[in-house]
């Protein structure tokens, strides 16, 4: 039996290392994993054929080579996602075999030159070849490492009849992993999938994505403007509704050190500038005024609820501006100020492109607080 290593918060390699390697390749999660990452989490879309496949997007030309593949350019096309429109090439519309030839490339290599150094050296990987890639790091490690699985345009997906939980409870099986346990994590930008994977039988927890603006697009489709907007799930209303659906929230890290900015009401009251997944504008305002902060995480917890963010870089051009330091985009300013700072919220866990900035984070944290004592 594999032991539990893992402190809190949980140091989670957001698509591996992409900090190091171009994300959601085979060498971005095994550097992870040799990095001291207790979970990895892989952005999960579906080819043409069912196939699970590990992208950030559906939509490939920002994190592959195929725009410089002739054999595939018939295959660039418009598509709506989400509402709103997007030319490119899509894995609904590659097989996992046209698929597999392609090379990954780092999505961030304008900041990231020597993860991009990378670039086009790794394929594409399943879903199922992280599921391995898991279980090997996890035996030779001796410890339990987690998978947080993201599913990415879930009611997309469904309108193609390519529905991710169908798929993915398929690839937990093909995978020795039953109906999932302690070692899964599932999230969602759209609730309707995370009630799908539970009605499903499928064990682990569930996790809901919270963006900074506008409504889930599963919400959307049924309700239109009426959907209920992302910041009225961070009030303590709307987690203490959400205990009864889910296990958790994750929240981009902004709201736990600083409101988001404010523009002017009609009579001069500060107003949440957003709008729905279809883009409209949401004028109206939740019952409740959405937490921030320690604030935040307290009240999630008191709802019974972890809590996690996402994602914490170390460059400049990521981290909030009290902790940059010079002007150089691509430098890394004071990033253990900022993750600290993160850290000491009493977050669960935390999404981080360099798992040994994470690791480091966490146990300067620890340090300081048995110094405290």
């Amino acid at each position: 039996m594999l032991h539990d290593l893992a402190e809190r918060p949980l140091v989670i390699g957001h698509r591996g290392a992409p900090g190091y390697r171009p994300e959601h390749t085979r060498s971005a999660y095994e550097l992870a994993f040799a990095l001291g990452a207790d979970a990895v989490e892989p952005d999960i879309v579906a080819t043409r054929d069912g196939v699970l496949v590990l992208r950030h997007e559906n939509e490939v030309s920002g994190t592959t080579d195929v725009a410089r593949r002739p054999e595939f350019a018939a295959k660039r096309t418009t598509r709506e996602v989400d509402g709103k429109p997007l030319t490119g090439w899509f894995t609904e519309d590659f097989t996992w075999a046209e698929l597999s030839t392609l090379r990954a490339r780092e999505r961030l290599g304008a900041v990231r030159q020597s993860s991009s150094s990378f670039n086009d050296r790794y394929p594409i990987i399943r879903l199922r070849d992280l599921f391995a890639l898991i279980d090997t790091a996890a035996d030779e490690q001796r410890r339990l490492i987690r998978m947080v699985a993201e599913f990415k345009h879930a009611s997309h997906f469904d309108a193609l009849g390519l529905p991710l939980d169908e798929l993915f409870a398929a690839e937990l099986d093909e995978a020795g992993w039953g109906r999932g346990d302690e070692r899964l994590i599932m999230e969602s930008f759209e609730p309707g999938l995370l009630d799908r994977l539970g009605a499903r039988g499928i064990r682990g927890s569930r996790i809901f994505l919270i963006e900074a603006t506008g409504s889930p697009y599963d919400l959307v489709l049924a309700e239109g403007t009426r959907a209920a907007r992302y910041d009225e799930f961070v009030t303590e209303a709307g987690l203490l509704a959400l205990a009864d659906r889910v296990d958790g929230v994750s929240v981009g890290k902004a709201r736990l050190i600083g409101e988001p900015k404010p523009r002017a009401g009609a009579r001069g009251e500060a107003v949440a500038a957003a709008t729905d997944a279809t883009g409209a504008p949401l004028d109206r305002r939740a019952a409740h005024p959405t937490l921030v902060g320690s604030e935040l995480v307290d009240a999630a917890h008191s709802a019974g609820l972890e809590i996690f963010t996402w994602t914490l870089r170390p460059e400049n051009r990521f981290l909030s501006k009290g902790f940059r330091r010079g002007t150089a985009r691509a430098a890394y300013g004071d990033w253990l100020g900022e993750f600290t700072l993160i850290v000491g919220t009493g977050v669960d866990g935390i999404f981080v492109d360099h798992p040994d900035l994470g690791v480091e984070a966490r146990d300067w944290w620890s340090r300081a607080e048995d110094l405290a004592r």
